[in-house]
């Protein structure tokens, strides 16, 4: 149902950034990003530092003296972020793959999984306090009162929410999804999977309890999502339009919190035009020089993401290849 959802929601987002681009004219978006020629392909640079902070928040989630290399933990963000951005996968699939990614590389797959999870849980509670920076510079720049407490209580309800997630994983979330699975398949499969499923939960519990670095996690992914306002900043400047750092943070934070919220669509195509223009408009830039913008910045999309991708493919396609003869040399 999930990866429906997510073909359904690629479609309809692409057919609005499509309209958008032909509501401002196809020439006049290109000709703005044409015309800052090179430098253009630059501005991912100005994201890049983000990738090495976000391996920093991740890794801080696993046992002191028990994390995985700093080169794996890296490898395998890149794989799940690239899966992500360009799979309709709803941001689900990229987690697993990172998980799978530390397990095939040795690494004990409860602490794997349980690490993702976590992760997940860090990334959600960044995201609103990130989104909560965003809507306080929404109170500066719009006179807009109900869409300023729109977006409080939002985020609180996300909040809300957040933190009962944290409950039920407490409380054994594998455990209890592992017994309804097989209450319902009645398949030995899911049977088996029940001692594994109470090491990830106890797993989680011990991440959770770890509070110092949990919270050190959570500072981290906030100034992460902080820096990725340079990409706004830097094309902004680079298309010949500059604007202020303070601009270039609240753009960024709002679009990206929308963005992630409408995780149904895929790389939030059309959310992410629809949410730059809305925005611009706030703070007086024009809706096509904000559609260029939000291109500009999907660049690193090609740059980071389409590599990771195929570095994904592989790594998978290796382990098949390592396992297949390791199969054949013991059927001799």
């Amino acid at each position: 149902m999930a990866k429906v959802l997510s073909y359904i929601g690629l479609i309809i987002g692409l057919a609005v950034m499509t309209g958008l681009i032909a509501w401002q004219g196809v020439g006049d978006v290109s000709n703005l990003i044409l015309a800052s020629g090179w430098p253009i392909l630059l501005v991912p640079l100005a994201w890049s530092p983000t990738v090495f902070l976000g391996t920093l928040t991740w890794r801080l989630l696993f046992e002191p003296g028990h994390e995985p290399p700093y080169k794996q933990i890296f490898m395998a963000l890149w794989m799940g972020r690239a899966i992500n951005t360009l799979l309709p996968v709803a941001s689900i699939g990229g987690e697993v793959v990172k998980a799978r990614m530390l397990i095939l590389w040795g690494h004990p797959k409860a602490e794997s999984s349980a690490s993702v999870v976590v992760d997940k849980t860090v990334q959600v509670f960044g995201l609103i306090i990130w989104g909560l920076i965003g809507a306080t510079l929404l109170v500066h720049y719009s006179i807009e009162q109900d869409l300023i407490a729109t977006a409080l209580i939002g985020f609180f309800i996300l909040g809300t929410g957040t933190a009962g997630f944290v409950l039920v994983q407490k409380a054994g979330i594998v455990r209890a999804a592992v017994n309804s699975a097989h209450k319902v398949t009645k398949s030995d499969y899911f049977d088996n999977m029940k001692d594994g499923a109470d090491r990830v939960d106890a797993c989680v519990r011990s991440c959770y309890a770890r509070h110092r670095r949990l919270a050190l996690s959570i500072f981290w992914r906030v100034v992460t999502l902080l820096l990725q306002s340079a990409e706004v900043w830097a094309a902004a400047y680079v298309l010949g339009h500059p604007i202020t750092v303070m601009e270039a943070i609240f753009l960024k934070s709002l679009t990206s919190t929308l963005s992630d919220v409408a995780f149904v669509i895929p790389n939030a195509y059309g959310i992410q035009e629809g949410a730059f223009v809305v925005l611009g408009a706030m703070i007086d830039q024009p809706p096509d020089l904000m559609l260029a913008v939000s291109l500009s910045i999907r660049i690193r999309e090609l740059i980071f993401d389409v590599p990771g991708l195929a570095i994904w493919q592989h790594a998978e396609g290796r382990h098949f290849f390592n396992k297949r003869k390791v199969s054949k040399a013991d059927n001799r």
